[in-house]
């Protein structure tokens, strides 16, 4: 009961922000505009996504989840009066702090609810429950947008966040001690060099892509991500989550080479369901590792970390290959992301290592979920 109130504000977030994701710039009406209101929004998930352990420090989860739902929800309502790129801009801020503070404390709350025996489920079942959202909101918006115009999307949109309020959990953090190390950097290294390539995939298949490819390839990959994150939240609880760490990075590595043949759409294919696999395995691992390396008070912290590494390297494998596609075209820029992410693969070793080494230790520590 207490894990299903704890995934409400996640679902309620996922579809405030999927929802109008493809349907904000649509009502921008410019691609000036539309890249500022974006760009405004991802700007200040980031900001308040480090931002937030403070937050949750001073006025608890409850206040805090509610605070972020109705900073997301709320804002929407905003574009049914006015398309001005001021308004979509100031609108779009708002529900970035909103976003990042919702989705931040959220992880965090449902790692601290589950039992630490099955952290990796509860952590899997937050990536099922954005995931769904994602693939259900993303698509439907647009669609509704065009069949009924943007007076309901932008409606549901404010609602949605709201609804969750009533479920909201809340969680109390006793244990102030420092059992375990502190995360290091590998991990988020090794995840921010994953969302990278992420980020390649999803601004660029349409482009390099044939019309009817790119979006079987954009629904392949987050559809086999969502699945394999799940799948390696339950198999990691019980063989030990660093023993997926190489394998998620290999799958990674390979299935972004492969996604560099995009005149071969049985090569495209398998590289996306490759890539979606082992961003799969890595989204769940390297966040559940990562909650195993710390006291419980600073689950908050690590669900910042973790949630800025994933935006910082979606936007710098976009950045990065925008500049390099001019001069080198699609494939190749493909190509150089899987090559830019081999130097990880080392360090994904030697996370299994030192996490093997140090599991004793772990096991002789009382169960804190």
């Amino acid at each position: 009961m207490k894990t299903a109130a704890a995934l409400a504000p996640i679902a309620g977030a996922s579809i405030g922000f999927y929802l109008p994701l493809a349907v904000v710039p649509l009502l921008a009406g410019s691609a000036q505009a539309a890249g500022l209101s974006t760009g405004a929004f991802l700007v200040a998930t980031v900001l308040f996504e480090l931002v937030t352990p403070r937050i949750v420090a001073r006025l608890g989860y409850r206040r805090t989840l509610a605070a972020g739902l109705v900073l997301l929800g709320l804002p929407s309502l905003l574009f049914l009066v006015s398309d001005a790129t001021a308004a979509l801009v100031a609108a779009n801020a708002v529900r970035g702090m909103g976003f990042a503070i919702a989705t931040v404390a959220g992880s965090a709350l449902t790692a601290l609810i589950v039992p630490s025996r099955r952290r990796g489920e509860g952590v899997a079942l937050v990536g099922l429950v954005s995931g769904a959202g994602s693939l259900a909101a993303l698509p439907l918006g647009l669609w509704a947008a065009h069949r009924y115009g943007y007076t309901p999307v932008f409606v549901v949109t404010a609602l949605a966040p709201l609804a969750a309020l009533p479920f909201l959990a809340d969680a109390t953090v006793t244990d102030k001690s420092d059992n375990f190390a502190r995360p290091g950097w590998r991990l988020p290294v090794i995840f921010a060099a994953c969302a990278s390539a992420a980020g390649v995939l999803v601004t660029f298949a349409p482009l390099a892509m044939a019309p009817a490819l790119a979006p079987v390839v954009l629904l392949v990959q987050p559809a086999v991500t969502t699945v394999a994150r799940w799948i390696a939240g339950r198999v990691g609880d019980r063989i030990g989550q660093s023993t997926l760490l190489l394998p998620g990075m290999v799958l990674s590595v390979a299935g972004m080479a492969a996604l560099a043949a995009t005149g071969s759409t049985a090569l495209v294919l398998l590289g996306a369901a490759a890539f979606g696999a082992g961003f799969g395995i890595l989204q769940n691992v390297t966040l559940t590792m990562m909650y195993a390396r710390v006291p419980r008070s600073s689950y908050s912290a690590v669900s910042a970390i973790w949630n800025a590494a994933y935006d910082l390297g979606m936007a710098a494998g976009a950045l990065g290959a925008g500049a390099l596609i001019p001069s080198v075209g699609y494939p190749v820029a493909f190509l150089l992301t899987a090559v830019a992410m081999l130097p990880t693969l080392p360090l994904a070793r030697t996370g299994r290592t030192n996490a093997r080494n140090s599991s004793v230790t772990m096991r002789a520590l009382p169960d804190m979920g």
